[in-house]
């Protein structure tokens, strides 16, 4: 997902390009066409960009408005004693491919022993 876009308001003026503090836009001309390159890399995530431009075409709304685009889903596994959610199946597949299956999950409140095992596993070595 290109968090820098730029709609059909825009005029080719470029004083996006002249207003970015970090050279994150550029401009290539062909002989007929003037093409607007964006560099995520390079971006500041200023803002200015999107400030300057005085047809509003460019939308940087995504990384200016503080919203949170869900990446990714997964499925919880939660304690067989108090309910609580203790970590992804995912996560839980992999515990049970290091260390191998405990007899339930369990929250660090109802198994120490556990928690302790499992935190040796991923801080201690490999």
């Amino acid at each position: 997902m290109n968090f820098f876009q730029v709609n059909s308001n825009c005029n080719g003026c470029l004083a996006c390009l002249q207003n970015c503090p970090a050279n994150a836009i550029d401009v290539q001309d062909d002989g007929k066409k003037r093409k607007l390159r964006h560099n995520m890399a390079r971006c500041a995530r200023c803002g200015n960009c999107w400030r300057v431009c005085p047809q509003d075409a460019v939308e940087f709304q995504y990384m200016l408005q503080n919203r949170w685009d869900e990446v990714i889903s997964l499925d919880l596994e939660h304690c067989s004693v108090c309910g609580e959610p203790i970590y992804t199946t995912a996560f839980g597949d992999t515990l049970t491919e290091k260390l191998g299956k405990p007899e339930a999950p369990v929250c660090e409140r109802h198994k120490p022993a556990f928690t302790l095992k499992v935190k040796a596993h991923f801080i201690g070595h490999e």
